[in-house]
């Protein structure tokens, strides 16, 4: 410290290859205070002055950025940037106001999430809390972009994603002088956290000094897993690679800032900023400047010039440049760098390819989103946007395991990519296995630009492909979801279907089973009218037949009523001459009279003359005899 009241107060200075030198204030923050603090024996930080506040320094001030999470011994702990950072303003030193030895007393650290904002007074003891919590991205490559992780009560936890939005990504960024956010990101986007989830339901402004001012659930109140939790992407997060169509560690050399890729300009590129950018893309020792490539056509950033690195550096970050500008040089001055590491790429993975290797994503926040390039004739192209629809996105989104399509983007909405111009006018059903199965025209035969280039975004979620781009070895790609939206739609409607149909196959079996009943009830009831119309007829038949044959076996279910004897047969003198007792002249004449009747009812309309009526055959007459009675 210097400058100050006391020896826990003041300008911070570091010594820097034996030079005093202070430190730039731009991007200063609490964390970076508090560990001063600590390192200095003075307590935690109260406040960081913003401004002159001790103004002294001059042109020894270091531009240099620190990224603390607060938790680190010493400030050269913290990763540090100096990359594309502007020089300083004179006199914006970072100052830092301590409590004292570490044996004082602090007021106690509020737990309520929600800082009052009643007085200045309130909001200045504030940061007496900063022992308590301190903030750090984590897994995303670099110190801003990662998962966002709370330290308190001496444990580091998470931060659940309900609500979470760019405002509160914002207010992170900046609480880890990392510019603004690029990105909120949700569902363990880096991967999933262990331990506490610390808040839940964050609603910032995006004005908050600290992510635990804004209003939130209670410490550690959640209803959430850690696949849920939250993260960001700053505008100063960097990452590195190498673009090459048939080389592995050669290529243009690009950066990523701001969100966007752009190149870097070789002046002056020294032997000792070529090791290390070699080394960082793990290419190798060493490397050399290719000045007789061919420039690039197409139109790009180009982010970063001067770039010069020294002994101490580690990174290429932490080496002094030029300003981040979008055009710090002409197309003829990007970096084509070659290391040591240099192979030809004879396929873009290990031989042989297969198809999933033969096809890539590029440009897109995720490894499940991008330009499509294809890798044909020993270099990687990309697909005119002509006929590009979901059905071709399904494809190349089933063939890198990356779930199903969300999206089939045209104009190269992921930026235009480069070399060649493979595949023309795709035309795919959406259930192909791979890009190759579709109709096309045939390879690099295309009426377009790489304005025109396609892309599309899968609903896969993997590990962002920021941080596994050239430089960094990208750790396993988490397991493809059991199904994907449209699988279980497909699985839900499905399921439907076959519930109507079990419900239709019921109902038929019902009407049939009811068919068969009434079926059967109608045979029944005709069986009975037969039988009943059938016992009639063979009632009249017995009553006919004994009748005309003369037996005196009555039918089976006659009734029998008593029998009386009479005469077998008249007298012929009766018949022929009429004589006929005069007492019996009466009584015969009824009975003759009587049977006659009887006869001709049963014989029917002309049959007055059957000789039976009147002379019988060899035998009895065919009637049964009933009791006579005479008056």
């Amino acid at each position: 410290m210097k400058n100050g009241t006391s020896q826990c107060e003041g300008q911070v200075e570091m010594n820097i290859t034996g030079h005093w030198k202070a430190l730039c204030a731009s991007h200063w923050n609490m964390a970076n205070a508090n560990v001063v603090c600590q390192q200095l024996g003075c307590g935690v930080a109260i406040s960081a002055p913003k401004g002159a506040y001790f103004v002294e320094g001059g042109d020894q001030i270091w531009k240099a950025r620190f990224h603390c999470s607060g938790a680190e011994s010493f400030l050269w702990n913290c990763p540090m940037t100096a990359l594309g950072i502007p020089d300083c303003a004179h006199g914006n030193t970072a100052s830092v106001i301590c409590s004292g030895n570490q044996t004082q007393v602090l007021p106690q650290c509020d737990d309520s999430v929600s800082e009052p904002a009643a007085s200045a007074g309130s909001r200045e003891s504030a940061p007496n809390c900063s022992d308590h919590r301190q903030l750090r991205l984590v897994d995303g490559g670099g110190p801003c972009a990662g998962r966002v992780e709370i330290r308190y009560q001496d444990s580091w936890g998470t931060v659940c994603d309900d609500s979470w939005d760019l405002n509160d990504a914002h207010v992170v960024c900046r609480q880890l002088g990392c510019g603004e956010a690029l990105n909120a990101t949700v569902s363990a986007h880096f991967g999933a956290g262990s331990d506490s989830i610390w808040l839940d339901d964050v609603n910032c402004t995006g004005k908050e000094s600290h992510i635990w001012e804004c209003p939130a659930r209670g410490w550690g109140q959640h209803d959430c897993r850690h696949k849920e939790d939250a993260g960001v992407i700053c505008s100063d997060f960097l990452n590195l690679r190498m673009v090459s169509e048939d080389q592995e560690c050669a290529g243009w050399l690009e950066v990523f800032y701001n969100g966007t890729w752009g190149s870097v300009c070789h002046s002056p590129m020294t032997t000792m900023t070529l090791s290390i950018i070699c080394r960082q893309l793990g290419c190798g020792d060493n490397g050399t400047l290719n000045s007789s490539v061919v420039p690039r056509e197409g139109s790009r950033l180009r982010w970063v010039d001067h770039i010069q690195c020294r002994k101490t550096d580690f990174s290429l970050w932490q080496c002094p440049s030029g300003p981040w500008k979008h055009r710090s040089c002409s197309a003829k001055e990007e970096a084509y760098i070659s290391c040591a590491g240099m192979r030809p790429r004879s396929c873009p993975a290990a031989a042989p390819c297969t198809d999933q290797e033969k096809l890539r994503l590029r440009g897109g926040d995720t490894e499940c989103s991008g330009r499509v390039e294809v890798w044909h004739d020993g270099s990687w192209g990309t697909v005119c946007d002509d006929s590009w629809s979901l059905a071709e996105a399904e494809v190349v989104c089933q063939q890198l395991g990356c779930g199903s399509a969300l999206d089939a983007l045209q104009r190269a909405a992921f930026g235009p990519g480069n070399g060649s111009i493979w595949l023309d006018e795709v035309k795919c059903r959406g259930r192909e296995s791979s890009l190759w199965d579709c109709a096309a025209n045939p390879w690099g035969q295309s009426d377009c630009k790489h304005e025109e280039d396609a892309g599309v975004r899968c609903s896969g979620k993997r590990k962002p492909l920021l941080s596994s781009i050239a430089g960094t070895r990208p750790g396993p790609n988490p397991v493809r979801g059991i199904f994907s939206l449209s699988e279980m739609l497909c699985f839900i409607l499905g399921a439907l279907l076959f519930l109507v149909l079990i419900i239709l196959v019921t109902q038929l079996y019902r009407w049939r089973a009811a068919s068969r009943a009434l079926s059967s009830f109608e045979d029944a009831l005709s069986e009975a009218v037969y039988e009943e119309i059938d016992h009639l007829v063979t009632m009249k038949e017995d009553l006919l037949g004994g009748t005309a044959q003369g037996t005196d076996t009555p039918a089976e279910d006659y009734d029998n009523a008593e029998e009386v004897p009479v005469p077998e047969a008249l007298p012929d003198s009766w018949m022929s001459e009429g004589d006929v007792p005069p007492e019996e002249n009466g009584m015969l004449a009824s009975q003759i009279g009587s049977s006659l009747q009887f006869s001709e009812e049963v014989a029917g309309p002309g049959k007055e003359d059957s000789p039976w009526l009147l002379q019988g055959e060899e035998g009895d007459l065919g009637y049964d005899d009933v009791e006579l009675n005479a008056p």
